[in-house]
């Protein structure tokens, strides 16, 4: 009978020490500095970044977004993946490698195993042992602190969209709501699932980004190579033999770059999908070539074209600059200009015009026709403004309400206006007018198009 499942071995990473190890937990802190930071700084009176969901308004520092200005978001998104196209062309997955969420976390919990189970030997021997008391502490401590540290990631990340102090309140009373409480749970148990037990397995099978890597990846960039001319053929021998005595290169074949991999490939068989360019292999492998007194470098990063040509530094980096790089580097500046240059000339605040359904058009006092709307003034700054209203594309149009209106900071109103026009002064049907309202207290102004109803 055949499976549909490959059958996997569980992986234990060994812990490794380097400059690409330092590098990946200063990453480590820096994301999860911003992560957990963030959520608590204050801007004003109020939280610095928020997506308030019940209210409609995303707050980021002093910018005040609305539901109507999603195509920021849009052009956030597509810098985004402009910039992963042009960073995986030029340095292949060190994102992954790095800065991942599924990395990050997976490392956090990787650490936190060793500081409970020990190192990898001990974490063989652990699970190779009958059930114990000192194995049931051990494994119980570890979950206690993977639950703990899963829990506070995911009240974090709806600390973003409710206000975090609130939520603190709240979870402190154990007064949560329904949702609140949800939400913390789900995010949660992602965290504790994801980087707990499926590790590698997110990396090799659920995310995407490993699938279509190689549409990106050209001989030129940039990956974890090894260097088989120099290293094979690779064998076991004492500190003091001469491997050209030998025969063999310079690997000694001790698999240490198998078993720091976290996901358990061996980057000796070449470029491959599961890689995530963590450099733990570089690590480990400059440690052993430090002991054997050979020169550093048998796993290093290059590129495939570099390895194979042999070329220096100097060649290897005039190769970033290849057409592929220039096209992406010049659309995803030009599009990040533009997003900047929207948000700068962005209007600080927005109008919404709806007719009034429950009186298209009716016949005043003094032979008038008049139409009633209903305007959304919605005030994107951080301070109350005023606003003026006023409307134009018809002879004899006045506006017969209020033509003032105040609105609060970072909040919404509607009101009421009405527009009269004399009888005779147009044809009956419906004739297009405009809406112009202007900040009192600058020269912002929106203009809106209506239309004015005449009835036969």
């Amino acid at each position: 009978m055949a499976s549909l499942y490959q059958a996997q071995k569980k992986i234990y990473p060994r812990s490794v020490s380097g400059l690409f190890s330092r590098w990946r937990w200063a990453m480590v802190l820096l994301t999860q500095l911003v992560f957990y930071g963030l959520p608590w700084l204050e801007w004003g009176q109020r939280q610095a970044v928020l997506f308030d969901l019940g209210l409609k308004r995303f707050y980021i520092f002093g910018l005040v977004l609305y539901p109507q200005d999603f195509i920021y978001l849009t052009g956030i998104l597509v810098i985004s993946a402009l910039a992963l196209f042009l960073f995986t062309a030029v340095a292949g997955r060190q994102w992954c490698g790095y800065a991942c969420p599924q990395t990050v976390y997976t490392e956090i919990f990787l650490w936190l195993e060793k500081l409970t189970e020990g190192d990898r030997s001990a974490r063989l021997r652990l699970d190779a042992s009958p059930m114990s008391l000192n194995k049931l502490a051990r494994k119980t401590g570890k979950q206690v602190l993977w639950l703990a540290v899963s829990l506070w990631t995911g009240f974090t990340f709806v600390g973003y969209f409710t206000p975090i102090k609130e939520l603190g309140l709240s979870f402190v009373n154990l007064g949560m709501g329904p949702w609140e409480t949800f939400w913390v749970c789900f995010y949660g148990f992602a965290t504790y699932g994801n980087a707990g037990f499926m590790r590698e397995q997110v990396c090799k099978y659920m995310c995407p980004y490993a699938r279509f890597q190689s549409a990106m990846f050209d001989k030129d960039t940039l990956i974890v190579t090894y260097d088989a001319a120099r290293g094979e053929p690779r064998g076991s021998r004492s500190r003091k033999a001469d491997p050209k005595a030998l025969n063999l290169g310079s690997c000694v074949d001790c698999t240490l770059c198998v078993q720091v991999c976290p996901t358990g490939i061996d980057i000796r068989k070449g470029l491959q999908y599961e890689c995530i360019s963590c450099a733990a292999c570089i690590d480990v492998c400059d440690t052993v070539m430090d002991k054997m007194s050979y020169p550093r470098g048998l796993i290093r990063y290059s590129t495939q074209n570099a390895v194979a040509q042999g070329w220096g530094h100097a060649k290897v980096l005039r190769r970033v600059f290849r057409p592929r790089v220039l096209v992406y580097t010049a659309i995803l500046g030009a599009v990040t200009i533009g997003l900047f240059l929207s948000l700068a000339l962005r209007t600080p605040f927005k109008v919404d015009v709806i007719r009034d359904r429950a009186s298209l058009a009716r016949i005043v006092g003094g032979g008038k026709i008049e139409n009633v709307y209903r305007l959304q003034v919605m005030n994107a700054t951080e301070s109350p403004q005023s606003y003026r209203i006023t409307a134009y594309g018809l002879p004899g149009l006045v506006l017969a309400s209020e033509g003032r209106v105040d609105v609060d900071a970072a909040q919404s109103r509607w009101v009421a206006v009405t527009l009269q026009l004399p009888y005779e002064a147009a044809s009956p049907g419906s004739h297009a007018i405009n809406f112009e309202i202007e900040a009192i207290d600058s020269s912002a102004r929106v203009t809106e198009k209506s239309v004015f109803l005449i009835p036969r």
